[in-house]
């Protein structure tokens, strides 16, 4: 597991497994306070990207990396990057009862003041949010 923390900024890689994406919310949580920075909004966004990296972005023997970077406008940059970059999430109508996934992207854009997804090297995808200070609870 390789972490790179430097100010304002963190990487680490976790095991695509649903441990992994606790830890990556408790790790966010974690960091944002040292950072002296309101964690709630961030650790759902967190918690939703890595749920979704375990669940929909498995290859075996792939894990998923978390980063987070806090811009000096106060703008925190989530980043999740997971082994499919062929499978790209869409956020579903949330009329649509029959759908069983993309609900949590809907948080994921609620809290989020802009977010997409990004090719990755190895054909794998990044998961991105930004959250502007200000706009709910960061």
């Amino acid at each position: 597991m390789g972490d790179v923390n430097q100010k304002n900024h963190l990487r680490i890689q976790l095991s695509a497994t649903r441990r992994g994406a606790r830890l990556a919310r408790l790790l966010t949580e974690r960091q944002l306070d040292e950072w002296g920075v309101p964690f709630e909004t961030a650790a759902q966004v967190v918690a939703e990207l890595a749920s979704n990296a375990v669940l929909h972005g498995y290859v075996r023997g792939r894990d998923f990396r978390l980063g987070l970077r806090l811009r000096d406008d106060g703008t925190l940059r989530i980043e999740v990057t997971d082994a499919r970059g062929d499978r790209v999430p869409c956020v579903k109508d949330p009329e649509d009862g029959e759908a069983e996934t993309g609900r949590g992207l809907l948080i994921v854009a609620a809290y989020a003041h802009r977010w997409g997804v990004d090719e990755a090297p190895a054909h794998a995808k990044t998961v991105w949010a930004e959250l502007a200070p200000g706009r709910g609870k960061t």
